[in-house]
Formats: C-alpha cells, sequence, structure tokens
C-alpha cells in the first residue's frame, strides 16, 4: 500500500496536461487546452483539460476527473497502479507499506495479467542476452538484421528457446500462477507446455508502456510452420485497439503531426532506430476504426507506406475509406520495387527514406483514381464501375468542403461531368444516413410497448419570448394544494437529470463551497465557506436535492471540526458522486476570454474578474437561496390559510394570515435585493 502521506505528495506533483498529452494530442484555447476525446469517437473536439484545477471534463461523453480518473479509466488501472504510474513520471520514490494477504488477494485481473507478462518479457530478454543459445541463434539474427542493443531492449525484443516448458517451470518457481499463464497465452490450456517456442520474441505495448501481448517469429524454415505466432485477445489486449510502436512513437507523431504506417514490426523498429519515430504498425491486419482513432487523437495526417505489389496494394485499399470516415489526410507512397521499409532504410539510410516518401507520397483518392484508370482503358463498364468505386471512398468524407474539392479534381481525372458525381455523392450519403437511422430503430432501445409521445411543449425556460424568473413566485391553486410549479415542476437537463425549480439555488450554493469555499472574505476575515453555513444553518436539513444536502452538511461538519475544505479535497472525494459534482461545477465550458484585456485593453469595467467576483457573488447566490426557500413557506403557509378558512377555524386562520404577512415581507425584502420581480399576496 501506498501511506496516505506519499498519495497526497504524488498528486501535488502531478500536471494532468502533462499526463494526459501522453496520450491525447491537445491544443491550447483560452486559459484551457482541447482535443479529441479518448474515450468516444469524435470529429470536432470536446475533451477540455484545465491546468489550473487539474482535472478533464469531455463535454460530448460526460467523462470527468483529475489525473488518476483518466489513467485509471482509460489505460485500465486500479487505483493504486495510476499512482505508481505518475510515480514513476515525476520520479517520486515509493515507499509502500506491505500488502497482507488478503488486499493481494484482491488485486485487479489486469494487474496480475501486466505482471505477468511483464515476468516473461524479462524470462524472453535473460534467454536472448544471458545464454548461448539466445546469442548465437536469437541475438545473432537480430544483428543480421540491423539491429542494435539499445534498440532491441527499447523495443522489448527477447528468445523463446526449443524447450517444452521452461517459461512454465520457471513461472511455478517463482510464485506465478499457471492459469494467468493460460489467460495471456503464455502456455497451452492444458498447463503443459509453452505456447512460444523457438521464436524471437516481439512485446506489445500498450499506450502507456506496459506490456500487453507478444508475437513470436519462428526460426525455422519450415513452410508448413507459421511465421507469426500472436498472443489471445484478453483484458488488456484488444488487437483492434492497438497499433504496434505506438507507445514509442506518439511523441514524435505530434511533434511531426504525421503518422507513418507500415505493415511489419521490423519495419517499425529499422525505422526506429534510424531516426524516423514517428511509425507504427497494423501487425499484418486491416486498418481498424480503434485503431484510427488512436491515430487521429494524435494527428490528422497519415502516411501509408507500401512495397510495390499492386496486388497487396488494392487489397489493403479496400479497407482505408475507413480512415476517411475519420477525417483523416492519407497519402499513400509506394516504396521501390524490391524493397520494404525495413530493407530501404537498411541500403539507404534514414535521411534518404525521409525524402523519398516525402517526394513520392500521394493522395490516398488522387493515388486510387490512377491505380484503378490504368485498369479501365477500353473497357466502359469497368470505368463506369470505378467511377463508383471513387466518388463512394469521397462520400465517407465528413468535411463538406473537402468533399467538394475532391469531387471537382476528380471530374478532370475522370471525364466525368461534376455535377453528375455530386448528384452520386449525395445519393451514396443519403443511403448511408437512412441505413444508420434503420439500424438504430432496430436497437432494443428503441423499441417500446406505449405509444408514440406527442410533441412536448417547451420545457420551462426553453420558451424564449418568456424565460423563468428564478425567483419567480408561483401562488396556490384555488383548490388550495401546492401548485405543480413547487412538487412537480422539472426541468430536464444535458446529461439527462432532471431538477425542480429549488434545486438551481441549492446547487449555486454548493458550487460555491467547492469553487471559493476556502477563499477569505476580506471585509469580515472569515471564509466563504464559514460566511455561507452560518447563514443558512437552520435550512441545511431541508434541501431538495440529496447530494447538495450532502455536501454542505459536510462543509459544516469539517468546519465544526476546525478542518478545512478547497476544490481539491471535492475533486478527489471518495465518494464517486460528489467528486463527479465537483468537476461538473469546476470543468465550465465557457471561460473570459484574454483577448479583451490583452489584446484590446478592455478589461471588465464594473466587477472584478469572475475568479475574483467571489464576494458579490456569494451574497447573490444567498439571497436567492433564501428568497426560494421564503416563497416555499409562503406557499405552504396560504394554503394552510385556504385549509383554516374551509373548515371554519377562524383563530387558526387569523394565526396562518400573520404569520403569512410575516413572510411576505421577508420575501419582498429579499427579493428587492436581487431585483426579482415576485407574484401574489
Amino acid at each position: 500500500m501506498i501511506p496516505p502521506k506519499q498519495v497526497q505528495e504524488i498528486l501535488d506533483a502531478t500536471r494532468i496536461e502533462e499526463v494526459i498529452e501522453e496520450f491525447v494530442s491537445l491544443r491550447r484555447r483560452g486559459v484551457n487546452l482541447i482535443g479529441l476525446c479518448p474515450f468516444h469517437g469524435e470529429r470536432t473536439p470536446s475533451f477540455n483539460v484545465n491546468p489550473a484545477r487539474n482535472i478533464f471534463k469531455c463535454f460530448g461523453c460526460g467523462k470527468a476527473g483529475d489525473a488518476v480518473t483518466f489513467l485509471k479509466e482509460h489505460e485500465n488501472l486500479t487505483y493504486p497502479e495510476a499512482l505508481r504510474w505518475l510515480a514513476r513520471k515525476y520520479h517520486i520514490e515509493i515507499q509502500e507499506v506491505e500488502r497482507t494477504p488478503e488486499q493481494l488477494a484482491e488485486m485487479q485481473l489486469a494487474d496480475s495479467l501486466y505482471i505477468v507478462n511483464e515476468f516473461a518479457l524479462q524470462h524472453f530478454q535473460q534467454q536472448l542476452f544471458d545464454t548461448d543459445e539466445g546469442k548465437s541463434v536469437a541475438l545473432a539474427y537480430f544483428r543480421k538484421r540491423g539491429l542494435r542493443e539499445e534498440t532491441i531492449r527499447a523495443f522489448g525484443l527477447g528468445y523463446a528457446p526449443d524447450e517444452r516448458d521452461l517459461l512454465l517451470r520457471k513461472a511455478r518457481n517463482t510464485g506465478h500462477s499457471p492459469e494467468l499463464l493460460k489467460k495471456v497465452g503464455l502456455c497451452s490450456q492444458d498447463g503443459g507446455r509453452d505456447f512460444f517456442r523457438a521464436r524471437v520474441m516481439f512485446a506489445i505495448h500498450n499506450l502507456s508502456g506496459k506490456v500487453a501481448a507478444f508475437a513470436g517469429r519462428t526460426m525455422s524454415a519450415e513452410k508448413t510452420i507459421p511465421k507469426y505466432i500472436n498472443s489471445p485477445e484478453t483484458e488488456i489486449y484488444v488487437k483492434n485497439k492497438i497499433l504496434y510502436g505506438a507507445f514509442q512513437a506518439k511523441k514524435a507523431i505530434r511533434q511531426l503531426d504525421e503518422c507513418l504506417l507500415v505493415e511489419g514490426y521490423m519495419d517499425v523498429i529499422s525505422l526506429y532506430q534510424a531516426g524516423i519515430e514517428n511509425v507504427v504498425a497494423s501487425s499484418g491486419t486491416s486498418l481498424t476504426e480503434g485503431q484510427l482513432q488512436l491515430i487521429r487523437r494524435n494527428t490528422q495526417n497519415l502516411k501509408i507506406l507500401y512495397d510495390g505489389d499492386p496486388a497487396g496494394i488494392k487489397a489493403a485499399l479496400r479497407g482505408l475509406d475507413l480512415a476517411l470516415e475519420q477525417d483523416l489526410n492519407v497519402r499513400i507512397c509506394l516504396l521501390p520495387d524490391g524493397h520494404d521499409p525495413d530493407s530501404y532504410v537498411q541500403e539507404f539510410g534514414g535521411e534518404q527514406f525521409k525524402k523519398f516518401t516525402t517526394e513520392n507520397a500521394k493522395d490516398f483518392i488522387f493515388f486510387k483514381t490512377d491505380l484503378l484508370l490504368d485498369e479501365t482503358k477500353g473497357d466502359p463498364i469497368k470505368r463506369a464501375g470505378l467511377v463508383k468505386d471513387i466518388v463512394s471512398s469521397i462520400a465517407r468524407i465528413p468535411d463538406p468542403i473537402k468533399r467538394s474539392v475532391y469531387l471537382r479534381e476528380c471530374s478532370g481525372l475522370l471525364q466525368v461531368s461534376e455535377q453528375i458525381l455530386v448528384a452520386e455523392a449525395n445519393k451514396l450519403i443519403g443511403q448511408t444516413l437512412k441505413k444508420r437511422e434503420e439500424k438504430a430503430a432496430r436497437q432494443p432501445s428503441a423499441a417500446s410497448d406505449q405509444p408514440a409521445p406527442s410533441a412536448p411543449p417547451p420545457a420551462w425556460g426553453d420558451d424564449p419570448f418568456f424565460p423563468p424568473d428564478p425567483g419567480a413566485y408561483f401562488p396556490p391553486s384555488e383548490a388550495g394544494e401546492l401548485p405543480p410549479e413547487w412538487t412537480e415542476k422539472q426541468v430536464a437537463q444535458p446529461n439527462n437529470e432532471v431538477k425542480t425549480a429549488a434545486e438551481y439555488q441549492e446547487r449555486d450554493i454548493v458550487r460555491l463551497l467547492i469553487q471559493f469555499g476556502s477563499h477569505i472574505l476580506p471585509q469580515e476575515q472569515i471564509s466563504v465557506g464559514e460566511y455561507i453555513l452560518a447563514d443558512i444553518e437552520e435550512s441545511l436539513s431541508d434541501f431538495d436535492n440529496p447530494l447538495y444536502g450532502k455536501v454542505a452538511m459536510e462543509c459544516h461538519a469539517m468546519l465544526l471540526e476546525g478542518k478545512t475544505f478547497d476544490q481539491h479535497y471535492f475533486i478527489q472525494h471518495e465518494l464517486a458522486e460528489v467528486a463527479n459534482l465537483a468537476i461538473d461545477i469546476l470543468a465550465e465550458p465557457w471561460e473570459f476570454s484574454p483577448n479583451w484585456e490583452a489584446m484590446w485593453n478592455y478589461p471588465l469595467q464594473n466587477q472584478p474578474m469572475p475568479e475574483r467576483n467571489f464576494n458579490l457573488d456569494m451574497k447573490q447566490a444567498l439571497d436567492r437561496f433564501k428568497l426560494k426557500k421564503v416563497q416555499k413557506m409562503c406557499a405552504i403557509n396560504l394554503q394552510r390559510v385556504q385549509n383554516a378558512s374551509k373548515e371554519g377555524d377562524h383563530d387558526a386562520m387569523i394565526r396562518f394570515m400573520k404569520i403569512q404577512q410575516k413572510l411576505n415581507e421577508t420575501r419582498n425584502e429579499i427579493a428587492l435585493r436581487t431585483g426579482t420581480v415576485v407574484f401574489g399576496k
């Protein structure tokens, strides 16, 4: 276990933008950073990182949290694993307390699988560097391929000797479970033999550098033996979401704003060693949506390298329309006959490779058009099919401007009217949209036994001509019951929550406690939290929203114990619902533009900047909160007056009317301060 003091040391040292930039390409927008969300597919950035508050939030899918939350969600780490990851990044040495057997037993499966893979990596590398067989067979092979020792170690290359159960025996002797070896595919399912034997080994890392799987290349010339075999998919290895070399390449891809895609492991390693570090491989499989999204989070520019085999190129091109759907700028480069990236860079060097690929890369659409045009000469039927094929690819591009440019250029290349191409593209887009709608309609969530509802009237506050007054008073109905505005009036929220009208004032109080609770009021010389909670102490048990009430009560209890609280306390709260509320409050999608003052010399005229305006903000929020509570008391008491009148209880009616007069006076006094118009007696 990590001691609490060191946990806080790690959290204090962490800079969320530095952590997230390991996985997501970010650009500055005002004081915050934005990028494409790594948790859901999107084309317009909605992923927001706030360095000042050390939090992130996606305004598309709603994912939010601090650096630890990000690592847990993105890398499937446990809380301790995420802390260790941060400790390694910031060079903090952890003095862990020894775990109990019960705690060890509770370690999550993913942790155990990573541990087993790391053990296997050390075993394979030890066999490569420290055994005679490894040196003479595997190390000699890697050196023959031109690899240096530092490159071999950087990519986790190793050797599995031709022994039936060497890894299994070593695992048992060191306390590793054979069941976990089966789980990650390091041994046969009967537990009798190693899966990888007589092969040089390639470690496959995830984006954080952990070993997720292995690939083994045979050392045998026997054609009946598969050249490569891979680990099976597990909880930590999903093949269609991992690119070989992405861990080593991610920084260079962001810096150069381009990703090179090759086919094999050795292509990646040789190019990396030659100084071309922005390179990844699909490991012999067709590109998947998950892999393309991984690329797009770091760059929009993808350059794919092929050798000169026409049949292989045409087969590969059929799967590249997915890249266009992800709005990637795809370029194709054909290497000279007889060369793959590995052999070319070995013969000509890294600089010549960069020059060749820069000068010979062609846009994917134009490359595909030129390639297929050669096959359709003199055959109008094939030519018509070519036109449909090219337009089908262009129709997948989400950017309408880019689509228009391609259609105009291809009109000249194909010698077909631009209007015809546009019409065909629009037809294909319409068909795609219709299929998506039909698919959505077939989903179980779309089915219902209830009749389709008619269009509802505008929600409270949605009508632009009659906006709601947050302090408006709704008198009881003639029947003497509380009006629906008090008991049933609810407003739909973007996150699918509903709130009663009174809850907005409660949320504003909680916002002030979380955002400014520890700030000192200069005149009163007490904190914002102390001022607010002293003012509403009698109403703490009267919150309509249980979560808001829980936060306010907890803050009150902490102040009574002499403790303090700030934003970080709530962001790192042990209750997920409180932490999520804090992040939702702090991660606003809007910010005050610094250009007003920095570029136009036009600062705010009538009030301090938002982050320093908590004094006025607090007093207005308290008045709105109290006004809402008094209005509720007015409504309840007026109902009592009407009920007493119906029952003929004259004394009770007079008593309640006097109370009503006092409540109305209080209500009107607060309404005057807030500038709120109220209605009723």
